[in-house]
């Protein structure tokens, strides 16, 4: 904590790129100016030819704390967070135990207060018999509330219509789902089994869990939130099919229904399933080129609203089984901002664009207290990074506790360079500080 003052830096915010001088007293951003005169005692950062945006809110993370933690914690996958420009998640409630009440809820709390070195909020979980705990959910102090419409890692599938409904129809804050339909996605696997037996490749994991599958659920899900006026934000989104289901005709905060994509989905195809095997295999799955043509227009387009990770670490050895017994998800936070910055090296996206994906629109929907912008009067959670300084991800700098990532061996042109939170320099040009500066996510309800 204490003064720092980042002089001319190249500033991203709000659709525009100004260079300007930051201000920066204990927790907030106190003055965006040129030419701010220094502050006695204040420790200058010269960001002259770097580029400085607000850190990134990731809306869909898996931590794996508690119950799962030979996979990841909450400190060491924050920590990897934070290296990668994300400076708030919001993390899943499939841990073990699942968090289904508020007690369990608020024990994950606990451990992020004292282990985070980036911001924090927990979904509560919402399964077919809990409906009473979702109503005691603060709105104010927690992201929102989870639904799995598919089964995923751990046991939460919620399947019962009536149950659904009710849900949607009493739940006062956002809702946020993972759909696809679990009777295609047996059906699918029979079908693979009768013809490979228990040794499917995992090159028939889209067409297991298809786009047809993603489709029958995510258009349930809407029509039901436009039958009871529930607020509702399907994450992951990952087929040209279901876009239909989105507008781009009204701001994203007037929107009741809005749409997250993956990075995974973003980067990878059903053609890299040859060479990566297991460790693209996510729910839902990786799909097709036109699929993620697909999804880069929407998401040009304003139809899609939010870039996440659904960072969802396993054991390297957990991935190395046969394709029925390897589990989904894959580690992308320390990444996944350096990805969508290689993209804009490509001409597929604008820095003005990441930002508004990836720090406002999440701050928006989610109704962050002063986070997400670059503002006076703001908490400093602030990234700086460089275009132009070139590096491979390679095992020695993973930082995820599973050890490995989906980008390995991959070159990127630009680097993450020093990363605030809460106006504390936790990661400086490759070394953290270690102090955990995380604190609670709050909601403007």
């Amino acid at each position: 904590m204490g003064l720092y003052i980042i002089k001319n830096a190249s500033v991203i915010n709000e659709n525009k790129i100004i260079v300007s001088d930051i201000l920066i007293e204990n927790d907030y951003i106190t003055k965006i100016d040129v030419n701010i005169p220094i502050p006695k005692n204040a420790i200058v950062i010269n960001a002259e030819g770097l580029y400085a945006m607000p850190g990134v809110i990731d809306d869909q993370v898996h931590f794996r704390e508690p119950g799962l933690t030979h996979k990841a914690t909450i400190e060491t996958e924050s920590k990897a967070a934070v290296a990668g420009g994300i400076t708030s998640f919001i993390e899943q409630p499939n841990t073990v135990p699942n968090a289904t009440t508020q007690e369990l809820l608020e024990q994950k709390y606990q451990i992020a207060a004292q282990t985070s070195y980036a911001n924090y909020s927990f979904m509560m979980g919402g399964t077919n018999d809990n409906l009473d705990e979702l109503l005691k959910t603060d709105v104010k102090n927690v992201a929102g509330i989870k639904l799995f419409l598919g089964s995923s890692t751990g046991n939460m599938l919620v399947d019962n219509p009536d149950t659904l409904e009710k849900i949607f129809s009493n739940v006062k804050t956002l809702i946020a789902v993972h759909c696809e339909d679990e009777t295609t996605i047996k059906n699918n696997l029979a079908h693979y089994k009768s013809i490979y037996g228990e040794d499917i490749p995992v090159t028939c994991h889209s067409a297991i869990r298809s786009a047809e599958a993603c489709y029958i659920s995510s258009s349930k899900a809407v029509a039901l939130a436009k039958k009871t006026g529930a607020r509702l934000h399907i994450f992951h989104i990952s087929t040209a099919k279901e876009l239909e289901l989105f507008t781009n005709t009204i701001p994203v905060e007037e929107k009741q229904i809005t749409a997250e994509v993956c990075i995974h989905h973003l980067w990878f195809t059903d053609q890299d399933y040859i060479n990566k095997g297991n460790f693209i295999k996510w729910n839902p799955a990786v799909k097709t080129e036109q699929d993620r043509e697909a999804l880069w227009q929407a998401l040009l387009s304003d139809k899609i609203d939010v870039i996440a990770t659904d960072h969802a670490p396993h054991t390297k050895e957990e991935k190395q089984n046969k394709y029925l017994q390897a589990p989904s998800g894959g580690p992308l936070v320390q990444h996944a901002l350096v990805a969508m910055l290689e993209n804009y090296k490509k001409s597929k996206i604008s820095l003005e664009k990441i930002v508004e994906k990836m720090c406002h629109n999440p701050a928006k929907i989610f109704k962050i207290e002063k986070r997400g912008f670059i503002k006076e009067g703001y908490f400093a959670d602030i990234v700086l990074f460089n275009l132009n300084s070139p590096w491979q991800v390679q095992q020695e700098n993973i930082l995820y506790k599973c050890g490995w990532s989906p980008f390995e061996n991959e070159l990127f042109q630009c680097k993450i360079t020093h990363t605030f939170v809460n106006g504390s320099l936790v990661y400086n040009q490759g070394v953290f500080n270690e102090v955990k500066a995380g604190k609670r996510l709050t909601f403007n309800r």
